[in-house]
């Protein structure tokens, strides 16, 4: 079964996934402030093409709105699951303004 946790110590931390009690994957995060910055998602080779990745940005956003949070997505893959379903992610995703 899997499971995932934000955890957090001072302004760093991760997005944890656990499959069967076993870490799995993660997104190395930062809160400062409003912003949850996103830097790196990561899913251990055998659990890849099992939807992991989309499990932990799921926790990610969960997370962003009950906190508040707006989401400054550098991970590349949250960027693009970002710029692919901008309806989904709008109330969460920070745009600078120019």
């Amino acid at each position: 079964m899997e499971t995932t946790k934000v955890v957090l110590e001072n302004a760093r931390g991760e997005v944890q996934l656990f499959s069967d009690d076993k870490k799995a994957g993660k997104m190395d995060i930062s809160v400062i402030k409003d912003k949850l910055t996103v830097y790196h998602t990561e899913v251990d080779d055998e659990y890849a093409g099992n939807g992991f990745a989309k499990l932990l940005l799921n926790q990610l956003v969960s997370y962003a709105r009950e906190n508040d949070l707006k989401i400054v997505p550098l991970c590349p893959y949250v960027h693009a699951q970002f710029k692919r379903h901008p309806e989904e992610y709008s109330d969460v995703w920070f745009k600078k303004e120019v």
